[in-house]
């Protein structure tokens, strides 16, 4: 597909007074790992659902592998894989009975059916739990199935709604491989999560916070556009240190790790020299002083309190 998977224009959806999502606007381009990040009721589930076809927008457009939403949300539900953090699976049935029902219902053709399940439990490593039942399984275990179950149909889109939610970390990442394993075979991702170190592993990042979308881009390019410095500071009155710092127009947030205190500045200041010379104008002894990379979690959080300013 030559042409944008996603074009979202100008979405939004109110649940009575309250509106969820705001004039959101997205272009997913085929092939890419796209998220939507945002904390916990910023809007991202809401907006999936509504590119999904299974909930209508309160106003705004959108078309998904070439169809338009509105118009043909069946035939849209057809084309994609859908995986929620509940991973919706039938815990009674075993790893292979899900795999089989899911073939059937997203229409894969009965003369298939059985190879494809078969395959798809041979390249996911379920092979030696494919007749566990599915409500014993592990939560990373129950992931790797219901990815499984919402790729069944080789479809050239899969939304996944905070499917890392609640796995342990060794998990996350296996999964992550996975997502990237998937996108090279030519599947568009559309991913949300709250997850910061899981948002630098997409292509692009879409911001989303109070049901608005604050920046589209890379994530280089997103924690560049913040005109952000860090510097890490150990410190032995960290308290004193950041009520030193907090009072600088320049000094964006300090964040506390033990004895360290993480300041990041704006405005193309630099943090170590500042840093330095506001803690040694108040005799605080300074251990030690670096600077460090933002992240993609330090331009989200400025951002947000610029939006809260």
């Amino acid at each position: 597909m030559t042409e944008p998977v996603v074009i979202a224009e100008h979405l939004s959806r109110r649940f009575g007074e309250l509106v969820a999502v705001h004039d959101v606007s997205l272009r997913v381009e085929a092939g890419e790992v796209f998220g939507v990040l945002g904390p916990n009721g910023a809007g991202k589930s809401t907006t999936i659902r509504m590119l999904c076809g299974l909930l209508d927008p309160s106003g705004g457009t959108a078309t998904v592998v070439g169809l338009d939403v509105a118009r043909y949300p069946e035939k849209v539900k057809a084309r994609i894989g859908y995986m929620t953090q509940r991973f919706s699976l039938y815990e009674d049935l075993t790893v292979r009975e899900n795999l089989g029902f899911y073939a059937s219902i997203y229409g894969v053709p009965s003369r298939r059916r059985k190879a494809r399940v078969m395959e798809v439990i041979e390249r996911t490593g379920l092979g030696d739990r494919h007749r566990q039942i599915a409500g014993t399984l592990s939560g990373g275990w129950k992931q790797r199935l219901a990815l499984a179950c919402s790729t069944i149909h080789e479809p050239p889109l899969l939304f996944l709604d905070e499917p890392t939610a609640g796995v342990d970390p060794v998990s996350r990442r296996e999964f992550w491989e996975r997502i990237h394993a998937i996108s090279a075979e030519g599947t568009t991702v559309l991913v949300t999560t709250h997850y910061m170190d899981e948002a630098e592993r997409c292509h692009r990042l879409a911001f989303i916070f109070r049901g608005r979308v604050l920046q589209v881009g890379a994530p280089d390019e997103i924690v560049a556009s913040r005109g952000l410095s860090l510097a890490e500071v150990l410190v032995d009155d960290v308290r004193g240190a950041t009520a030193a710092l907090v009072a600088l127009p320049e000094v964006d947030e300090c964040a506390h790790y033990g004895r360290v205190l993480r300041v990041a500045t704006r405005g193309g200041v630099d943090a170590v020299p500042l840093v330095s010379e506001r803690l040694g104008a108040a005799g605080l002894a300074v251990e030690s002083i670096r600077a460090v990379r933002p992240t993609v979690e330090d331009a989200f959080v400025s951002m947000v309190r610029e939006d809260e300013r």
